[in-house]
């Protein structure tokens, strides 16, 4: 600009070509600053994973290193918290004496640390008189891949069973399991040691306490032994195209059919089916090809079921050696209220209408043999059995409608969904935050682009008229 506000005593043919230049640098300087606010313009190093979505509105709970102190979580809420290896941590609950409550707990392990196959969490849940209601655990497996890990504890009202039946304060107690093998090496699975600097980070910590109504009348406690448990053929429909979410609160709404995605590895991607009472979700995940086909990653596409509350209802998994690969869920029995009083799983796990979670992890040393990718995902979703009435819940859950299917979220498209992935965990709401920067960015260049034109094109017609003035003032000029 300073330039061109030098020059501006040319006329003549030299100046009509002096304008195209000034024209042709102030295009071209718009250009560049529209470049460079438009993220699509930036050149995109290789993919990496993205972090876990934690709720959008969870609140703080610290964790307690005991009893006394312990924070108190209230059904319905969602909470953060962290866990140090070497520690338990201990939450309140304040319970009623008619309602069964339900707390999932999802373990985050710091990224880039190198885990045993036995590194997990285990949930408990006892009373005041240090009574154990109930307890799971979970580990990472021989994959050693880090991933969200969800265990859950609960306090159930069942007839006959005389533990944990009466009101009052009782405590999640969550705790590192394994040995502590992440405070160093090399998670490269180079052979060459190093120090991890997460080492001394605490793992991070979803809690997600559900309280579930009685029911209105006592119904019936005797599990039907009979169901159809033969595996039906995966639909064949043409693929709709879906960005699966990065954590449980994101996960991406999909209904029967087929879905593509893309994965990378150490990223595991969420997706929400409901399944109404008398129904039954069979699930199957393909694995695209890699360029090449040498090596071999044991336990590298990990596939498994959660119920509403975030309970693990089945699993299953298969190695990768570079060419396509598909695993799918054995057959399950339909959702039934009754199922609760199944002696195993996966059946008593079954015992709720609502989102039930397909969680997909792709292992981390995949990138290792066979590339950073990303890798194609297919995911086929078939519902069978048919709709039965519900069991007649005395009043509503917390959260009001937890146990209800009602109206299905809309699916998100590959371009509304890609923010359920997003590194920074802050998720889809309110849209894509790369397209917004992207919408904004336009908006802002053409902003500037009209406004510099504007002034160019006023100050050309100035010297027009100036020009034409001098002209007629001095007509042998």
């Amino acid at each position: 600009m300073a330039r061109r506000t030098g020059r501006t005593g040319r006329t003549g043919r030299g100046a009509a070509v002096w304008r195209a230049v000034e024209r042709s640098a102030v295009v071209g300087a718009v250009l560049c600053v529209a470049s460079a606010v438009l993220p699509g313009q930036v050149v995109v190093a290789a993919p990496s994973v993205p972090s876990y979505a934690f709720a959008h509105d969870a609140r703080s709970a610290p964790a307690a290193t005991g009893t006394t102190g312990a924070a108190r979580l209230e059904p319905g809420a969602t909470y953060r918290s962290s866990l140090q290896d070497e520690d338990k941590a201990y939450y309140r609950l304040e319970l009623d004496g008619t309602s069964n409550v339900y707390v999932s707990v999802t373990a985050i392990p710091r990224a880039g640390a190198t885990l045993s196959a036995g590194d997990g969490i285990s949930v408990s849940l006892q009373d005041a008189d240090s009574t154990t209601c109930s307890s799971d655990s979970v580990t990472v497996g021989t994959a050693r891949s880090p991933q969200p890990l969800t265990a859950w504890g609960a306090r159930e009202l069942l007839p006959g069973k005389g533990l944990c039946q009466k009101a009052g304060t009782y405590y999640v107690v969550v705790e590192h399991t394994g040995s502590d093998s992440s405070g160093s090496g090399s998670a490269s699975g180079s052979g060459e040691e190093e120090t991890d600097l997460s080492a001394d980070r605490p793992w991070d910590l979803e809690l997600a306490p559900v309280s579930e109504s009685p029911l209105a009348k006592a119904a019936a406690t005797s599990v039907p032994e009979a169901w159809d448990s033969a595996t039906p053929t995966p639909p064949g429909d043409e693929p709709v195209t879906v960005r699966g979410g990065a954590g449980f609160t994101e996960a991406a709404a999909v209904e029967q059919g087929v879905r593509s995605d893309e994965i990378v590895p150490g990223q595991t991607l969420f997706y929400k089916v409901p399944v109404d009472w008398g129904r039954q979700l069979t699930a199957t995940v393909d694995l695209g090809s890699a360029d090449k086909t040498s090596g071999y990653v044991v336990d590298a596409l990990d596939l498994t079921l959660y119920n509403p509350v975030r309970a693990s209802v089945k699993e299953t998994g298969t190695g990768y050696g570079g060419s396509q690969k598909s695993v799918s869920l054995p057959p399950v029995p339909p959702v039934r209220y009754v199922n609760r009083y199944a002696p195993t799983d996966p059946t008593k796990s079954l015992r709720f209408a609502g989102s039930y979670y397909l969680v997909v992890h792709l292992a981390a040393q995949v990138a290792e043999s066979f590339g950073e990718g990303p890798y194609g995902l297919t995911l086929r979703v078939r519902l069978g059995g048919s709709t039965q009435a519900g069991p007649g819940y005395a009043r509503q859950s917390t959260p009001r409608g937890f146990f209800d299917v009602g109206v299905p979220d809309p699916e998100p498209s590959a371009s509304a969904g890609a923010g359920s992935a997003d590194a920074s965990g802050d998720g889809p709401s309110g849209g894509d935050p790369a397209m917004k920067a992207v919408a904004v960015g336009g908006i802002g260049a053409g902003s500037v682009l009209l406004m510099v034109l504007g002034v160019w094109t006023l100050t050309a017609r100035r010297r027009a008229a100036a020009q034409m003035r001098v002209n007629a003032q001095n007509p042998t000029a």
